[in-house]
């Protein structure tokens, strides 16, 4: 039997992975955190709807330290997976499909995510 000599690190953390698999695997998981925030986000707007009461009672959790910090976090994760969507979008277009395409792409998402993040924070607050 032959000595294997591939590497065994299983710890993924350790890993250091390029700004395209980063940005692909973010895309993921804001797409869950999207879809899990659905039932809040549709509760909002039901009791925003159903009277001044729901309304009030929402308006003030948004108007709260914590309810801009769930506002920001969800726009946030908005924001990144729409750039990222365009970015995938005009890739399959495509555009900046080689390799150094790909890096500037997601560069440009995530500095388009920060500039999205900051204006939404300076609106918040």
């Amino acid at each position: 039997m032959a000595h294997d000599k591939r590497p065994v690190n299983l710890n993924l953390l350790t890993i250091r992975q390029p700004v395209t698999a980063v940005v692909s695997i973010l895309h993921r998981i804001t797409g869950l955190i999207l879809f899990l925030s659905l039932p809040l986000i549709f509760w909002a707007l039901g009791a925003t709807l159903a009277g001044p009461e729901g309304f009030n009672q929402v308006a003030d959790f948004l108007s709260s330290a914590l309810g801009k910090v769930f506002a920001l976090l969800l726009w946030a994760a908005v924001g990144f997976h729409l750039c990222a969507g365009l970015r995938h979008t005009l890739m399959d277009m495509g555009w900046a499909e080689s390799l150094r395409g790909g890096r500037i792409g997601a560069f440009a998402v995530l500095v388009a995510t920060a500039i999205l993040v900051i204006l939404g924070g300076i609106w918040l607050w």
